[in-house]
């Protein structure tokens, strides 16, 4: 059995080499600040401890911008890394911009790499792409669609494929439209110019005519780029729109002509039908009135206004006309 004091002992002995072995990592940390020139204090990197903060890395940040000839404090790096930035990519981006000279603060910065998280993007392309611009396809590359294209007065088609310049401007970059806007306006502004040719010569004739009106349109206001210039790398000839046009106009009044025709033949043959409906009508008036006659002839004899003889003669008559009708007929 162990006595009480050795026990405190012991213990106090396991407290004590925790507190040398944390006191010891803390202070390489300490150590590597104060010999880099950007001092930490140990409250701070306790503290940051407390909060969960990789104070190692945020100390490592600090002494990179130190020895870049930047200074940030530890709080604003603290910050940037709770707030959910990435710190090292944020300070690498502040001295590449300060070594090119472009005017871009912390605050800046970490504005930067916040925008972009999420979005495939970082404060080092944006300073990066501001230093050393990039082409843009238009249309991208990736799409479904590999040329622009527009119609011009003539109706003759017109592919383009152009590659746009940008340059990233920081200044617009929060809150600034990105690439796929550039895209949009560009291929807009493409549309717009073939379309407004008399004919399509001008626009092979002359491609250059189509990147400096499309440029002098202003399409980078609002977005985070400034574009530098817009050239086109190909021009095709495509179909002519205006043909085929012109082709399913005469087909579409072809097929109305023909329907208005179906409609007047319909109307005739129903008026024929009436006029048959009509003429049997006509002829079954005539056989009531026919059957009228031989009623009308009784009806004499009982009244005593027609004789036998009047009935014969009338009979020799028919027979008669009978007679020389066959005759006629048969000549015929």
């Amino acid at each position: 059995m162990f006595d009480p004091t050795t026990i405190i002992l012991i213990v106090v002995a396991v407290i004590g080499l925790l507190a040398l072995a944390i006191l010891i990592s803390f202070l390489s940390v300490w150590l590597r600040a104060w010999l880099a020139g950007a001092y930490v204090g140990f409250t701070e990197l306790i503290a940051m401890r407390l909060r969960q903060v990789p104070y190692g890395m945020v100390v490592d940040a600090r002494i990179t911008a130190k020895k870049a000839g930047i200074d940030i404090g530890i709080d604003a790096i603290e910050a940037h890394f709770l707030a959910g930035g990435n710190v090292i990519p944020t300070v690498q981006a502040l001295i590449a911009a300060q070594k090119a000279g472009i005017t871009l603060d912390w605050d800046r910065a970490c504005a930067i790499d916040l925008a972009t998280k999420g979005s495939g993007k970082s404060v080092v392309e944006a300073v990066r792409t501001s230093v050393d611009p990039k082409v843009i396809d238009c249309p991208a590359s990736g799409g479904g669609r590999t040329t622009i294209d527009g119609v011009s007065k003539d109706g003759i088609q017109v592919k383009v494929r152009a590659r746009v310049t940008v340059r990233t401007n920081l200044d617009r970059f929060v809150g600034g439209a990105k690439e796929e806007t550039i895209i949009a306006r560009v291929g807009e502004g493409i549309v717009t110019t073939i379309g407004s040719a008399e004919t399509y010569k001008v626009v092979l004739e002359s491609p250059d005519s189509i990147s400096k009106v499309v440029l002098n349109r202003g399409l980078d206001v609002g977005t985070a780029f400034e574009i530098l210039s817009i050239d086109i790398a190909d021009v095709d000839v495509g179909e002519n729109v205006g043909a085929q046009l012109q082709e399913a106009q005469a087909e579409a009044n072809k097929n109305m002509a023909q329907a208005e025709a179906e409609i007047r033949r319909a109307a005739a043959v129903a008026l024929e039908q009436e006029m048959i409906a009509r003429v049997a009508e006509m002829k079954a008036k005539v056989v009531e009135a026919e059957a009228q006659v031989p009623l009308a002839m009784a009806e004499a004899f009982r009244q005593g206004n027609l004789g036998v003889m009047d009935y014969y003669k009338m009979e020799n008559v028919k027979s008669d006309t009978q007679m020389r009708g066959n005759i006629a007929k048969s000549e015929d």
